[in-house]
């Protein structure tokens, strides 16, 4: 798998069960919530916009992925909601790792790398003055994805994750409608 087919079968509606651990706090969260993913073309104008930017020629990215979040996290009644754009600009040398432009929220766009692992692992990894996030996806099955974060402030491990996402509405998107042109 590449990384282009690791975000297509991706794409769809999860259902998300997180829990987080505050290891400074000691304190542990639970969250829930459902998780939308979709693939986007190198033109779409919101990859442009993000490529732009970050002064990188859109022509070589290789796909967008916009995520879309509405949950709750334990204890808290109010909705928890959200959006991010990833943009994946592969390395020539090594297409399965390279650039991965990020915006979230409307913050500022923050860049991190990427790596799709001979495992069919994913690590996605941002490293700022004040922040190092690592994040580690792969799929049990092609709808069941796992998910593991561990998040650093200050050189000190502030909080880890575990993430279990199960596709609603079965197979990815790819995938039927593979099955359907074989049947046309």
């Amino acid at each position: 798998m590449d990384i282009t087919e690791f975000f297509q079968q991706s794409a769809g509606k999860w259902v998300s069960q997180r829990t987080n651990h505050r290891l400074a706090q000691n304190q542990s969260e639970g969250a829930k919530s459902d998780l939308i993913i979709d693939v986007l073309a190198q033109d779409d104008p919101a990859v442009v916009q993000l490529c732009q930017q970050q002064g990188i020629d859109p022509a070589i990215a290789l796909c967008g992925v916009k995520l879309s979040w509405s949950g709750v996290l334990e204890g808290n009644p109010k909705p928890q909601t959200g959006s991010s754009l990833l943009v994946l600009v592969a390395d020539v040398e090594q297409p399965n790792q390279g650039q991965l432009l990020s915006q979230s929220n409307q913050a500022t766009p923050i860049r991190g790398r990427y790596s799709l692992d001979e495992t069919e692992v994913l690590t996605l990894v941002t490293d700022t003055p004040d922040l190092y996030a690592e994040e580690r996806i792969w799929f049990a099955n092609p709808n069941f994805r796992l998910r593991t974060s561990v998040v650093k402030r200050a050189g000190r491990c502030d909080v880890a994750s575990f993430c279990s996402e199960i596709r609603m509405g079965g197979a990815p998107p790819a995938a039927k409608s593979a099955t359907a042109d074989a049947t046309n």
